[in-house]
């Protein structure tokens, strides 16, 4: 994805781009302190590439969260929540998600949650979330009286506590299997009585 700030890139530019945000994620979680050159280096590019494509430390940081969430709204849409059987949907789009959450951590740790397009790709996930819920809900998987905002807590939470919890404890960090166990935690304790 390029900056968020800029016009469209080129193909070339825009790999290069990608090549950045990933380094960066890499680089990042394992040193919060690194520098941009020690970013560059991972990259596989100049740190004058880096700071042409970058104004800052800040907006490359701001670049990796909006990023990751514009990643995690298009993944929840690969899902079709508004059309698939809503336990389809609800599994794909956790599958998904887990997949860039754990690609993506440091960047989504650190998103600055005030930033308007950062706040606005939150809010849609969130909305089409609700969406999910309300159809697992009217579907029979939720019961009817259970708090939709306190299930979807509870739900985000699975999630957190996935990516960032101690390891499964047969070593799996395979997204599908992680949303089956996730989703039967959660139907489990939802599910009507």
């Amino acid at each position: 994805m390029p900056p968020t700030s800029a016009r469209p890139l080129r193909a070339d530019a825009e790999r290069t781009v990608r090549a950045i945000l990933d380094a960066a994620e890499r680089v990042l979680s394992e040193n919060p302190n690194a520098t941009l050159e020690q970013i560059a280096e991972a990259a596989g590019v100049a740190r004058t590439t880096v700071h042409r494509r970058f104004a800052s430390r800040e907006e490359l940081l701001r670049t990796m969260a909006v990023n990751a969430w514009r990643r995690i709204d298009a993944a929840v849409d690969a899902a079709r929540p508004e059309t698939a059987p809503p336990m389809v949907a609800l599994h794909q789009a956790t599958a998904n998600v887990i997949e860039i959450k754990y690609g993506a951590a440091y960047a989504l740790d650190r998103a600055d949650e005030t930033d308007p397009e950062v706040a606005d790709l939150q809010a849609r996930v969130l909305a089409k979330c609700d969406a999910a819920l309300a159809h697992a809900q009217s579907d029979g998987l939720i019961a009817p009286d259970a708090d939709l905002l306190w299930v979807r807590r509870v739900y985000l939470a699975l999630i957190t506590e996935t990516v960032h919890g101690t390891p499964a404890l047969d070593g799996t960090t395979n997204p599908d299997i992680l949303a089956t166990r996730l989703i039967t935690t959660l139907l489990s304790g939802v599910a009507p009585k």
